[in-house]
């Protein structure tokens, strides 16, 4: 990836009825990874035009436009590109920012795609029940850190894992978890599973794929919900991994379905509403790693897709 400088009127050109934004904060999201590169097949993004920005979610101020539901100095979430100031003209994929007692910063995340992947993966996918056992792979990131919390407002028994004991002792410390292990220092992913859920796994929420996932086949217990939000595992390989275990959805009558967020727009008003009234009242706790400045964007990306990052990973282009 480059950086490259051009010069731009920042005024929305004659006979265009789009909007022209200054952008605040941009998400790093483990889809982008997909993006890059040619996938064969179904995708519902598409992949990235070499030499050309990348696009993602972020949050903007506006600065002009020809779109009556938008005026100047209002601020908005949504997709955007991977430059200082955008001009957007598809702006269906644009929501207003009304309530800024919280930081911007969080419609990258908690109050945008990521908090909306999680409270619609886990209510309107999972359909949970009070005291269920909840297993969460990369439990540390931006969604799970939310499915998790969501989880334990159901009371239910909650597991994540992670990659490293800083990210196990946050889980566990910080964000609530009732137990969190290092899937690096298990040798033996269905043992580990058994020791956390002697009874079985009502719920996971998928989000790493392969050998997790192979082992949690094992460990559901009927009638079992699996959102599969994600498969970052997956991402790098030339070719994917097999599972191996689907056989066990038969006989535990498990129930698989993929997680697609635009799928859920149509409740983002009702998810609002009510993330907005945990935060305010402490209930839930909200994990950001931020990165200073544009040019730093494919270093956070790049330590995105490893692991280094610590909670929702973001890139500050501009703060006001």
């Amino acid at each position: 990836m480059c950086v490259r400088t051009v010069t731009m009127n920042l005024k929305v050109p004659e006979g265009s009825n789009g909007i022209l934004v200054k952008n605040l904060y941009l998400s790093c999201d483990p889809y982008m990874l997909t993006k890059m590169k040619k996938v064969e097949g179904p995708n519902l993004s598409g992949s990235f035009t070499p030499g050309s920005p990348l696009t993602g979610f972020g949050v903007a101020k506006v600065l002009d436009s020809m779109q009556p539901d938008f005026r100047k100095g209002d601020l908005v979430w949504g997709t955007t590109r991977w430059e200082e100031y955008s001009l957007i003209t598809e702006t269906q994929g644009l929501f207003k920012i009304e309530q800024t007692d919280v930081p911007l910063s969080y419609y990258t995340g908690i109050l945008g795609m990521t908090g909306l992947t999680a409270f619609a993966g886990f209510h309107e996918v999972c359909s949970p029940k009070k005291g269920e056992y909840v297993f969460i792979s990369a439990a540390s990131g931006a969604v799970g850190q939310l499915v998790g919390q969501f989880a334990k407002l159901m009371d239910c028994y909650v597991v994540g894992s992670a990659g490293s004991k800083e990210k196990v002792d946050l889980l566990k410390n910080k964000l609530g978890f009732d137990e969190a292990f290092n899937y690096k220092e298990e040798n033996d992913l269905d043992a580990a599973l058994k020791r956390y859920f002697p009874e079985g796994i009502d719920i996971y929420f998928e989000n790493v794929g392969g050998k997790m996932l192979d082992a949690v086949l094992l460990n559901m217990r009927a009638h079992g919900r699996i959102a599969v939000c994600g498969m970052i595992s997956q991402y790098h390989l030339d070719q994917p991994e097999g599972v191996h275990n689907l056989i066990y959805v038969i006989p535990k009558r498990i129930r698989m379905q993929g997680l697609v967020v635009f799928d859920y727009f149509n409740i983002y008003p009702k998810f609002l509403e009510q993330v907005l009234l945990d935060i305010r009242e402490g209930k839930i706790v909200y994990v950001e790693d931020i990165v200073e400045g544009l040019e730093n964007g494919p270093t956070a990306l790049v330590g995105f897709s490893s692991g280094r990052n610590v909670g929702k990973q973001v890139v500050a282009v501009a703060r006001e």
